[in-house]
């Protein structure tokens, strides 16, 4: 069966790969929250969280940023966790951000974002979750 939004590949090389500084946007402290518990799982795997939410809350001891540009260091990949109607404007700002790469949660997809950024020359995968795939690696 083929993988549109993203080859086991790809899923590897961003987990494996892309370093270690997620932006997860879309966290905040609102623990029924999907992206709370995705975000401690890639903690769990030794990833650093960085949440960007416009409440800026620190989440799993992490300082929590209001924008994707108003995190002063670099991040690695960008993990998105808005609607798909926002998430191409999130697509664009990793890539002006000069993250490695894009993750684009279960149900969020934008076609013409995921060749923008793939066109940029991010690795990119749309509709799955870290949080599935990360223990699958082994």
């Amino acid at each position: 069966m083929p993988e549109p939004y993203g080859d086991s590949k790809t899923v590897r090389r961003i987990l494996r790969e892309s370093g270690d500084t997620w932006a997860v946007v879309g966290l905040s402290a609102n623990e029924e929250r999907a992206a709370y518990g995705v975000a401690r799982v890639l903690q769990r795997y030794g990833k650093r969280i960085v949440p960007v939410h416009p409440k800026a809350e620190t989440v799993h001891g992490e300082q929590g940023y209001p924008s994707l540009e108003a995190v002063p260091f670099p991040v690695d990949v960008v993990d998105v966790f808005v609607n798909s109607a926002l998430a191409g404007q999130v697509a664009d700002q990793a890539v002006a951000a000069g993250a490695e790469a894009v993750w684009f949660q279960l149900g969020v997809v934008d076609e013409a974002a995921y060749e923008r950024t793939r066109a940029a020359g991010l690795e990119m995968v749309m509709d799955r979750c870290p949080a599935i795939e990360i223990p699958a690696l082994g």
